[in-house]
């Protein structure tokens, strides 16, 4: 369980579940959503500790079961197949383009951990992934209609801030195995400007893209805003939770307003 990301593999489905239940799907539809979104982000996120195991060990990565904890390789493997056959039929159970859609958010994620994580361009997969996700949800739903263009733009943001948030607490391991991405290339400061720059950008759009500005969004966009500036400076350790408590708020608040996804 602790080899799966299990912080970020449980927000993004619920994040995802959320979004459906607020559109026109039935219970059912909503457990399918959620239960290719947790297959994906499954497979995500062993994979991402089974290619990585041989660095994590040579950068002393405690925290990792396939490196302190004796997790054997193969299990991690077996369980990540598992994952992604489960993932395919899942996806399409919401229509062929939602299905599509989803697969092709995965395979981006997968596409960071097979190597793009090294690269100046790791922060696109994160972007991208996180862009397709409301777009499958939103796809899935009768006439496969497209997003509003405001809901893939801020999950995009968002997906990009969590990216250099999550990063933070690494760039000293990173360093010491030769990963160098985009948040390692800018450092600790830049990386945490980007974040927090990123972050706020995405609730903006999120609160104000879907109607006119109200007092009550425009409070809690600055609430978030202020979240966002001390969760950030406070400790590089809970940076990532504070790019997920963000998403967290901006879905809270699109469901609550009751605005429509199609």
């Amino acid at each position: 369980m602790r080899a799966c990301h299990p912080e970020p593999t449980a927000a993004v489905t619920l994040f995802a579940a959320a979004l459906a239940g607020s559109s026109r799907r039935t219970a059912g539809g909503v457990g399918l959503v959620a239960s290719a979104v947790l297959a994906g982000q499954l497979s995500v996120g062993w994979s991402n500790d089974l290619v990585d195991r041989h660095r994590d060990a040579a950068g002393g990565r405690g925290d990792k079961p396939l490196v302190a904890d004796g997790l054997a390789a193969g299990t991690v493997a077996a369980a990540t197949a598992s994952a992604l056959v489960a993932c395919v039929p899942l996806s399409l159970a919401s229509g062929r383009r939602a299905g599509l859609t989803h697969l092709a958010a995965v395979a981006s994620a997968w596409g960071y951990n097979l190597g793009l994580k090294a690269t100046p361009l790791s922060v696109v997969p994160y972007a991208v992934s996180f862009a397709l996700l409301p777009t499958f949800v939103v796809r899935g739903l009768p006439g496969s209609p497209e997003p509003p263009w405001w809901l893939p733009a801020a999950a995009a943001l968002l997906g990009a801030g969590a990216h250099f948030a999550n990063v933070l607490p690494d760039l000293d391991a990173d360093a010491r195995t030769g990963v160098r991405g985009l948040p390692q290339r800018l450092g600790a400061d830049g990386s945490r400007g980007s974040a927090a720059l990123l972050l706020a950008a995405g609730s903006a759009v999120a609160v104000l893209g879907p109607a006119r500005p109200s007092p009550w969004r425009v409070s809690v966009l600055t609430a978030v805003g202020v979240l966002t500036g001390v969760g950030l400076r406070r400790d590089d350790e809970t940076a990532f939770r504070t790019a997920m408590a963000v998403a967290a708020i901006d879905v809270a608040l699109v469901v609550a307003a009751g605005t429509r996804l199609d």
